[in-house]
């Protein structure tokens, strides 16, 4: 089944946003919270351990409903039960899109092109367990007989930012193992890392589907040479494992063809921690809490499945941000987790974001001639208070920001845990309700300020609000909780893609970008520049001289 083609902006749902937008955009939302008690009750839903409150946006129950109206005229049911059924939705690579079908349960059913994959998914989660149980025990031990005591994942996009994200959030569960990361192709990140750990206890995961990404080989042939230096051409395979389909490239590397765990096409780079590429996780966690975070993701693709749209956290919180891009021209989102353990979780979510719907040709191949993808960006909170709220609070964009919160404190302080979350709850508050003329003065009165003073700065401390936000409050952090929200994020990218009638899952615009730096690369090692433009020119002749 192909998806369907259809340009939102010609629906008969996208007309009535256009004219319900010219009606409520001037519509100030503390004036809808103060004629309505009883919003936040009708604007949020309650799944498993998470509340989810959307009232704090500019909406009225007839925008939730054009929005969902607009979902429906597009055929968005019809497309997630092909998204979650194999069928070919990824079109222009040929491949279905079956990320979620890594986290299925043992007794469910995913055919591509025919064979249930799943039993073929279990075997490989077997041996992630395995693997990571001989690792985790000390029963695998390296060319000295020494047990483990780091991993270096090496890897790139979807093969690093995402096990990144996942070791960082769940480090209050992590065992005796240290995982690093190593991705850039700049040599200082690969020799910081190497400064750290020693060649007798480290294990390596090399993580590229087709064994020939320019960083990843690259990093791995340093990291090989900084190893053979202690060892042994055959203990490589002690030391060595690889995710990847390229088995000969792998075997000639060294490594062992029972240490190659495989990757399928079905799952694209950025979706891909579920799959084996997430083995630095399971090694960091155990697998028990790997495989809770599968399902954890589980149980949001259920959600997402079955879920009336009304009810449906993904459904909702995507089509609000479409509500922001194409009819207010808010160009970016800000997600802010009050909690340090998901301090990658933005520079994680921009890949899946922006490289999925960063697209500016619809399905039918023509230049789309509306608005797709946000700019995402964000950092914890409190951190993000100091250093960016200043903009989303009185600057003139209009920037929708998620909030996400968990109730209970992992270490159990409750003193810092009341104060991080008094903060969360005080943020959406303050750019809801802003601070009006009259309280800006009263307070620079009991300041016992000059008139003439108070009138000067009168204007400068006035706090416009109306600013809207989500709030996420989830019941805490676990690996349950973390693999839903990540699978709630994936489904919200599912949903734009669908509306906007794009192809979320190919990443075309990657490859121009790598073409031409392995033709410059040629040229820097010859010495010998070819035709650029004038500029680029320029800067390889001062680069080279």
């Amino acid at each position: 089944m192909a998806l369907a083609i259809n340009n939102p902006t010609n629906s008969v749902a996208w007309k009535k946003l256009e004219a319900h937008f010219e009606e409520i955009k001037n519509l100030s939302m503390k004036e809808m919270f103060s004629s309505d008690s009883a919003r936040a009750e009708k604007f949020h839903i309650e799944w498993n351990d998470f509340i989810v409150d959307y009232s704090k946006n500019k909406i009225t129950q007839e925008t939730i409903d054009l929005l969902l109206e607009l979902a429906n005229e597009i055929g968005l049911k019809k497309a997630i039960e092909g998204y979650f059924s194999g069928e070919i939705i990824n079109q222009t690579e040929n491949r279905a899109v079956l990320h979620t079908a890594l986290r299925a349960t043992e007794n469910e059913k995913v055919y591509v092109e025919g064979k249930n994959i799943v039993p073929e998914i279990f075997e490989v989660k077997k041996s992630i367990e395995v693997f990571t149980n001989e690792i985790v025990e000390g029963k695998r031990k390296g060319f000295t007989g020494k047990s483990f005591t780091d991993v270096v994942n090496i890897g790139i996009g979807g093969s690093d930012l995402g096990p990144a994200m996942i070791v960082e959030g769940l480090q209050y569960y992590k065992n005796h193992l240290n995982v690093h990361f190593v991705s850039n192709v700049d040599g200082d990140h690969v020799n910081e890392v190497l400064k750290k750990i020693n060649p007798e206890t480290t294990l390596f995961v090399i993580v590229s589907k087709t064994f020939t990404t320019q960083e990843t080989l690259s990093n791995a042939e340093t990291i090989r040479e900084w190893f053979l230096q202690e060892a042994k051409l055959e203990d490589v395979a002690k030391h060595f494992v690889a995710v990847s389909t390229n088995i000969k490239n792998v075997t000639e590397f060294g490594i062992a063809k029972e240490n190659i765990f495989p990757m399928w096409d079905w799952v694209g780079g950025r979706f891909s921690l579920w799959s084996a590429v997430g083995l630095s996780i399971s090694l960091s966690v155990g697998y028990d809490n790997f495989n809770k975070l599968l399902k954890g993701a589980n149980k949001m693709d259920n959600h997402f499945k079955e879920a009336p749209f009304e009810d449906n956290i993904p459904v909702i919180l995507a089509m609000l941000s479409i509500w922001y891009n194409n009819f207010f021209n808010a160009e970016t989102e800000a997600i802010i987790p009050y909690t340090q353990y998901l301090q990658k979780l933005a520079p994680y979510l921009q890949q899946g974001i922006m490289e999925s719907n960063g697209k500016s040709v619809g399905r039918d191949g023509k230049l789309v001639n509306y608005q797709t993808g946000t700019i995402i960006w964000g950092e914890p909170g409190t951190n993000s208070q100091h250093a960016f709220f200043q903009l989303i609070h009185q600057g003139t964009k209009l920037i929708p920001t998620d909030f996400i919160g968990f109730k209970k404190s992992l270490h159990g302080n409750k003193g810092h845990h009341d104060k991080l979350m008094s903060n969360f709850f005080a943020q959406t508050e303050a750019l809801l309700m802003g601070k009006n003329e009259n309280k800006v003065r009263e307070e620079l009165n009991e300041a016992g300020m000059s008139s003439e003073r108070a009138d000067y700065l009168l204007p400068f401390k006035v706090f416009q609000g109306d600013k809207p936000t989500n709030t996420l409050l989830i019941d805490k952090l676990s690996p349950e909780s973390l693999g839903a929200l990540v699978a709630l994020y994936e489904h919200k990218i599912f949903v734009q893609g669908i509306v906007w009638n794009i192809f979320s899952y190919d990443q075309w615009g990657v490859e121009l970008g790598k073409q031409l730096a392995n033709s410059i690369l040629t040229e820097l090692n010859d010495k010998k520049i070819n035709t650029h433009d004038s500029s680029t020119n320029f800067l390889l002749r001062k680069y080279i001289s």
